[in-house]
Parts: C-alpha cells; sequence; structure tokens
C-alpha cells in the first residue's frame, strides 16, 4: 500500500521565494541607509568626549602647578627642571587627538588645543580652552567655526 502523496503542484514548498528575498533585501537596505549615519554620529560624539576630558584634566593640573609656582611655565606649560611627571601633555594611548599647550603672557596665560587626528572620527574637529576656563571650537565636523563653547552634537552652543 502506498501513502497518499498529493500531487506536485499541491506540495507545499519549503523555503524563501526569490521575491520574498529581495523584500527582504529592500527592508535591510532602508534600515541600513537611516541607521548607518545615526551610529556613526553617535560613535564621534562619544569620541570628542575624549578631548573634553583630558583638556579639563590638564587644565586642572596647570592651575595646581599655577598655585605653587606663580606661573604655568617659562618655556612650556610647565618649567622644564621642575616639571611634574603628569607634563607630557600628550596622554597616553589617545589615537584620535593631538595635543598642545602654549604659554602666553610670560606664562601667566596658557592655551591648551586638541586636534582630531586624521583618518580618525575626530578628524576635523579643533577645540581650545584657556586659564580663563573659556572654551571655544575652531572646528566642527571638518568646517571652520567660531563658537565660545565646546560643540560635541550640533552646530549651536
Amino acid at each position: 500500500m502506498h501513502p497518499f502523496r498529493p500531487p506536485l503542484l499541491l506540495r507545499r514548498q519549503a523555503g524563501f521565494t526569490l521575491l520574498e528575498l529581495m523584500i527582504a533585501m529592500v527592508v535591510v537596505g532602508v534600515l541600513s541607509l537611516v541607521a548607518y549615519p545615526s551610529y556613526a554620529d553617535h560613535v564621534r560624539r562619544s569620541q570628542v568626549q575624549t578631548a573634553f576630558a583630558q583638556l579639563a584634566d590638564f587644565r586642572v593640573k596647570l592651575e595646581q602647578y599655577y598655585q605653587d609656582h606663580r606661573n604655568y611655565g617659562s618655556e612650556a606649560c610647565v618649567d622644564a627642571d621642575d616639571a611634574p611627571a603628569w607634563a607630557d601633555f600628550a596622554p597616553p594611548g589617545d589615537a584620535l587627538f593631538d595635543f598642545s599647550c602654549t604659554l602666553l603672557a610670560s606664562g601667566q596665560a596658557y592655551r591648551l588645543q586638541a586636534s582630531g587626528r586624521s583618518g580618525t572620527a575626530a578628524a576635523g574637529h579643533q577645540y581650545r580652552v584657556d586659564q580663563d576656563d573659556r572654551r571655544s571650537t575652531l572646528r566642527f565636523r571638518g568646517t571652520e567655526v567660531d563658537k565660545a563653547c565646546w560643540l560635541w552634537k550640533g552646530g549651536e552652543c
């Protein structure tokens, strides 16, 4: 006795049809077009925060140095002879930003700057802070700006 077999046309095929697969690909494509730029911006914003943290940290250390010596240094942002271990402003392992410190007014003022390295998500960003805690953005997303704050999300303070 043979078990009943439905005719070939009535059998249900397992798997996906080409149309179903194409629809799924279109949905994934549209989602990636919408989601990826938002994700990339989120990653960029998180990486820019490292520059803010490093600038603020070094600023505090410079102010502590000023309390002890009544200046920020004579040649560098701290005197080479009396330089504490933290005086090397380039934080170890920071692959996103280049940092610099410039003395002004015979060691009575300074300017700290963080510039995003090319080839990273931080490229095109440049931030500055001085002894009066005046924060400014010089470049944001590759465009020159002159804002009296640290931009990280939008174009306004």
